[in-house]
């Protein structure tokens, strides 16, 4: 099995996860970037460095990463290093960035949510990059547990203002 990570955010690497996946097959190789492979180092995790456009087959499988930035979610907030994939000459999968590789793409992972985007630039990054097929990842942001919640408290709180889901004790406030 191959896992690839594109950036060291929670919602894209969990530790304990990667753990045990690992330890049930021994044989998986993660594949990743120099971000991402500077927390590995420390946990002891086994890992592959795959950037700058450079295609490299895994497992009979061709992969190729597109390096850059993660999308801004607010001025400097959370922005990492992040890996987009190429696998098999066919899909791409962006990370949290809308990143267009300049090649043809025939299956891309459209991220549809977070805190980093909305639905007129998802539509537009897959206008953009015209595939033949598109499918949604990264929804669950809109969950209250996600990201779009805590950094629009973390955020606001700064500023004194109180952010609270409906899933809270919204009583509380009235």
């Amino acid at each position: 099995d191959i896992i690839l990570i594109t950036h060291e955010h929670g919602d894209h690497i969990h530790i304990e996860s990667l753990k045990e996946i690992i330890k049930n097959n021994p044989k998986a190789v993660v594949i990743t970037n120099k971000g991402v492979g500077k927390l590995l180092n420390k946990l002891g995790i086994e890992y592959k460095i795959l950037e700058n456009k450079i295609p490299k087959e895994f497992m009979g499988i061709e992969l190729e990463a597109h390096d850059c930035k993660h999308q801004e979610i607010y001025q400097d907030i959370f922005r990492v290093q992040n890996t987009g994939f190429f696998i098999g000459k066919r899909l791409f999968y962006p990370g949290d960035a809308f990143y267009n590789p300049n090649k043809p793409v025939e299956i891309l992972a459209l991220p549809v949510a977070g805190p980093w985007t909305n639905i007129k630039n998802t539509i537009n990054y897959a206008l953009e990059i015209n595939p033949k097929i598109c499918f949604p990842v990264h929804d669950g942001m809109l969950k209250s547990f996600g990201a779009s919640h805590k950094i629009v408290a973390m955020v606001l709180e700064k500023e004194n203002i109180i952010f609270k889901s409906f899933e809270d004790n919204i009583e509380e406030i009235f």
